[in-house]
């Protein structure tokens, strides 16, 4: 028997909406997601992301990140 892992991902968006690309990575933990988020925040914002929205299994977690200009 398996258990299924929660599944965590960021939501980018940049000043025109969701984007396509970059594309978040998929966690198995909320902390991976965060903790990822932490350390790419700069290289996202450069990429137009403009808020980082946090979902578990495509729910909303929590509020949007701004990100700040980098």
């Amino acid at each position: 028997m398996s258990t299924l892992r929660p599944q965590w991902e960021w939501q980018l968006s940049g000043s025109s909406g969701p984007l396509d690309r970059p594309v978040s990575p998929v966690f198995g933990n909320r902390y991976d997601a965060e903790q990822w988020l932490g350390e790419h925040w700069r290289t996202l914002a450069g990429q137009g992301v403009t808020v980082a929205s946090l979902r578990q299994e495509d729910r909303p977690v929590g509020p949007p990140i701004p990100l700040p200009r980098s």
